[in-house]
């Protein structure tokens, strides 16, 4: 059962196969779903200081009825910190809102601001600031693990070459429709995991037909074969789910991708409208 299957990141520390995603759910949902979630068996909850919810997922955390130390918790850290002092200031803040002791792994979310996402400024001396924040967390026990989300092969180098920890997991969109080889192979050979967040393409992937007709041959969701997808890749997928019932088929994933379905789903045309999620809601509110 994935539910109980682990990674083991290049510092040593598991950390489980599935994580639940919890992008746009409310603060005073957000409790409620972590809750729903541990009691379906997930150990792993992924949230964010741009998500606005991390005091609801730390509550969620520390009233699920499982021991801290059986919990895996990610944040981020907002992408438009750039400065040393900033990302101090913001960690602190995810330590206090979440609180639940220390975090298991912190990520800078973004290499850009997000008014610039994939602007020709990649903000490196900026991005080596808000790591050096994170490596002092880190050494003192409060961060277990760092990371990255967003980040391309040179700002993922920045970071090797300017900083003094390497970062465990590189936190991408990827999808059935648009799997980034280029950066997914390039983080396995650096030994850096690879999390997809929005495997199901932000729900996009739902009416597409060619990925509905091998689900079918599997006899299984649209989700489910899009999660399974990304485990084949060696990815980790952090599905987002507010419904428990959602959650639990996330997690029902005991049935295996043929190669040559594999290589359907891998040359399937991308997306190109993301509908109400082309423009991705994830900003620092003032």
């Amino acid at each position: 059962m994935v539910l109980t299957e682990h990674y083991t990141l290049s510092n040593g520390i598991e950390i489980p196969k599935l994580g639940l995603g919890t992008w746009m759910i409310a603060d005073d949902k957000a409790a409620d779903a972590v809750r729903a979630a541990v009691a379906i068996g997930y150990r792993h909850i992924d949230t964010a200081q741009g998500y606005d919810n991390e005091r609801g997922v730390g509550d969620g955390v520390r009233t699920s009825g499982v021991p801290r130390e059986e919990l895996f918790v990610t944040t981020k850290l907002q992408a438009d910190f750039k400065t040393y002092d900033e990302a101090r200031a913001a960690i602190e803040g995810s330590l206090a809102a979440l609180d639940i002791g220390y975090i298991d792994l912190m990520i800078i979310h973004s290499p850009w601001p997000w008014a610039e996402f994939r602007g020709e400024d990649r903000h490196f001396a900026g991005n080596l600031e808000a790591w050096r924040a994170l490596e002092e967390f880190h050494q003192t026990g409060k961060i277990r693990s760092i990371g990255v989300s967003n980040f391309e092969q040179p700002d993922i180098e920045n970071v090797l070459q300017g900083g003094a920890v390497k970062p465990v997991v590189n936190q991408i969109l990827a999808h059935v429709t648009n799997t980034p080889f280029d950066v997914i192979d390039y983080c396995h050979n650096e030994g850096i995991l690879v999390e997809a967040y929005s495997p199901v393409g932000h729900g996009e992937l739902l009416g597409n037909p060619d990925i509905l007709t091998i689900a079918e041959k599997y006899q299984v969701s649209v989700p489910q074969l899009c999660i399974r997808y990304t485990l084949q890749l060696s990815l980790l997928p952090l599905p987002k789910a507010a419904n428990p019932d959602h959650m639990r088929q996330n997690a029902e994933l005991d049935f295996e991708i043929s190669d040559e379905d594999m290589d359907t789903l891998k040359n399937l045309a991308p997306i190109k409208d993301y509908g109400q999620h082309s423009e991705f809601p994830v900003f620092w509110r003032n």
